[in-house]
């Protein structure tokens, strides 16, 4: 009877450990959502087309972001083009797996993002199930004039650092808080992805998602990011 009793403490103890182990191992678990080509050297992402006015605001703000979280994770949810659920730290990884070393985010006036160059295309769904892609920019227009955004350079900056909590010693992978991958200006430095724009050019460029190209909201598509 004791032996039993003692058995049955220990199987009870393995099954708390593994329920235990499971969050973290869930937890370093890369996305399913991220996709490695070490031939093409592509990183690929599942998004969704994102919803251009969220219900909690009055308006309809200009995109300032290419991909973010969905509300309410990502804090630009409401000016960005598309969505997606994997965290912004395993992205970097993956395009670090291609050989890419990340240079430096800029954040505010005078700042200028430093890094090596990387080419990002958005696939839509096509006619035959074939996918379409086009280079990200054919997917924003100006606003006042409707033009497409010239083509930009696109620079693997990596993230900052953060410390969410002063009185800990703990540091976060700046990106994984705000949930912003793709930034177009300056306007934050927890971002992996910036453009060659400063934010002299910000309160020029008010840009639109082009629904001449772009499919319907919560459309499944995928965003590539190519490695030279």
């Amino acid at each position: 009877m004791q032996n039993a009793k003692c058995k049955l403490r220990i199987e009870l103890g393995l099954i708390l450990l593994l329920w235990l182990a499971m969050p973290l191992a869930a937890q370093d678990k890369p996305s399913e959502a991220i996709k490695i080509d070490k031939e093409k050297k592509t990183v690929t992402l599942a998004c969704k087309i994102a919803l251009r006015k969220l219900p909690n605001l009055n308006e309809v703000y200009p995109i300032e972001v290419i991909a973010s979280l969905a509300a309410p994770k990502g804090q630009k949810a409401h000016e960005t083009v598309v969505t997606f659920d994997a965290k912004p730290s395993d992205i970097h990884k993956a395009v670090e797996s291609l050989g890419l070393k990340p240079g430096k985010p800029a954040k505010g006036e005078g700042a200028e993002a430093a890094g090596p160059e990387v080419k990002i295309f958005l696939e839509l769904p096509g006619a035959g199930g074939l996918a379409k892609r086009m280079p990200i920019e054919k997917v924003l227009v100006d606003r006042k004039t409707g033009k497409t955004m010239p083509n930009l350079k696109w620079t693997f900056t990596g993230s900052i650092s953060k410390q969410p909590d002063p009185n800990k010693p703990e540091k976060v992978y700046g990106a994984d808080a705000t949930g912003t991958l793709i930034a177009i200006f300056p306007v934050t430095d927890e971002t992996v992805f910036q453009t060659n724009l400063t934010m002299k050019d910000e309160p020029l460029i008010k840009l639109d998602t082009n629904t001449k190209v772009l499919p319907a909201v919560g459309t499944d598509v995928q965003l590539v990011i190519q490695v030279p």
